[in-house]
């Protein structure tokens, strides 16, 4: 399950619309993070220098803003909320996004992934606009 959610991450990583769960932000952090400890290893065993490391950080940083932003929409935040990490205290705001469960209704970004569908109450107000309710 880890690995599809990684796998899943990494074939959404230049789209940066729709919703991610939060199964799928955090299997790619943890996936990620594991990498990058063991290309640490190699490149102290084998390296002078943080080659592979630095590679990994090149390979993932783009599909890492990706999922940051769909995981942010998932909560309905825009993923400009990012560069709050930049003051500090901003990170713990993240980070508490980041583990917030998903919107149950559908948002500005979407239908939520987590429950695959509309609510009835989404449902009702996308058959029913208001001009057709008397």
């Amino acid at each position: 399950m880890i690995w599809n959610n990684f796998i899943l991450a990494l074939n959404n990583a230049f789209k940066l619309n729709g919703r991610s769960r939060r199964a799928e932000f955090w299997s790619f952090a943890l996936v990620s993070g594991l990498f990058g400890m063991v290309a640490s290893f190699w490149d102290g065993v084998f390296f002078e220098a943080e080659v592979l490391e630095n590679m990994l950080e090149i390979a993932f940083f783009i599909p890492s803003i990706a999922v940051s932003t769909r995981r942010l929409h998932d909560v309905n935040r825009s993923g400009w909320w990012q560069l709050i990490a930049f003051t500090g205290i901003g990170l713990f705001v993240l980070l508490y996004w980041y583990a917030k469960d998903s919107d149950i209704h559908s948002n500005d970004y979407g239908v939520g992934p987590k429950y695959g569908h509309n609510t009835l109450d989404d449902m009702v107000s996308d058959t029913y606009s208001d001009d057709q309710i008397v």
